[in-house]
């Protein structure tokens, strides 16, 4: 992992997102993104109305004068160069090659959809702040066009700081592609992670990997886990107390896997862990 990406604005709940991120691309020697996002000064004349986004559906971003959208502009860049300055992490204009971390400071006019197409491909992991619940507007924006446009992995952080994150790792397994692909994302997460703990709920008759598979591709990279089966019949609420149980401070599961549209409809275990529970989560959706 050499790219973290972090959407920046000077927020509370952004603040601390990026103490996570400065404090994680220390610990992995990886670089650190911050892009700013700004408004297009047409966005707030046009029919919003005229197409379905992520962005219209979740809430985009604020209208702002052009006065604010510079003083945004350059709190947002004062608070990242600070941060980084806090964990002794240089600002480097060009990427290079170093033995230590490096931050990258950029602007982009669009939406969140929009940047999350064109940038977050290109990350290694991306992380932001979880929206309030039953919260809509930019961190709710940010958030699902981070997950869903960028086909990287997101690391979505409570809005309360917390000392330390992936010490003990809990995977959530389904015997689904995104379930696997995520923990082959988070594998240098779990490389430095103290203990990793496996949970599946209900029985293993799906095709596709079962648990001991999961538990034995992560030996291969020297990872040793221990698995828990639960019941099945309350997914969320078996995942979560295994977490609590384990004393767990981040949670590894794939997004989605019956699609975004239907889960909003019916509910789901990824809606109901990334907008209603107050864990770390990392996760991907491809």
């Amino acid at each position: 992992m050499k790219v973290i990406m972090v959407p920046v604005a000077d927020r509370p709940e952004c603040r601390i997102a990026l103490e996570s991120a400065f404090r994680l691309a220390n610990e992995l020697s990886a670089n650190i993104v911050g892009y700013h996002l700004r408004p297009h000064r047409e966005e707030h004349h046009a029919d919003q109305g005229a197409h379905l986004s992520i962005v219209l559906e979740e809430g985009g971003l604020p209208p702002s004068s052009e006065a604010e959208v510079r003083l945004n502009s350059r709190h947002a860049q004062h608070l990242f160069r600070a941060m980084a300055q806090q964990h002794g992490i240089p600002i480097a204009r060009k990427p290079r090659i170093a033995g230590h971390a490096l931050a990258f400071w950029n602007e982009m006019v669009g939406t969140p959809e929009k940047l999350f197409s064109i940038i977050g491909p290109t990350a290694d992991c991306i992380v932001v702040s979880r929206p309030r619940v039953r919260g809509s507007g930019p961190a709710r924006a940010f958030m699902l066009a981070a997950l869903l446009r960028s086909g990287r992995p997101l690391l979505v952080l409570p809005q309360k700081p917390r000392a330390h994150t992936g010490r003990r790792i809990l995977i959530a397994w389904n015997q689904g592609l995104n379930a696997a692909t995520a923990t082959a994302a988070a594998l240098p997460l779990l490389a430095r992670a103290e203990r990793v703990h496996i949970v599946c709920c209900g029985k293993e008759s799906m095709p596709g990997p079962k648990m001991a598979h999961a538990r034995n591709y992560l030996l291969h990279w020297g990872i040793e886990s221990q698995i828990h089966h639960r019941q099945g019949r309350d997914a969320v609420g078996e995942i979560l107390g295994t977490y609590k149980a384990a004393n767990c401070d981040l949670l590894i599961m794939g997004a989605y896997s019956r699609g975004h549209l239907r889960e909003r409809i019916l509910g789901g275990v990824t809606h109901e862990l990334l907008l209603k529970k107050d864990v770390p989560v990392f996760t991907l959706h491809s």
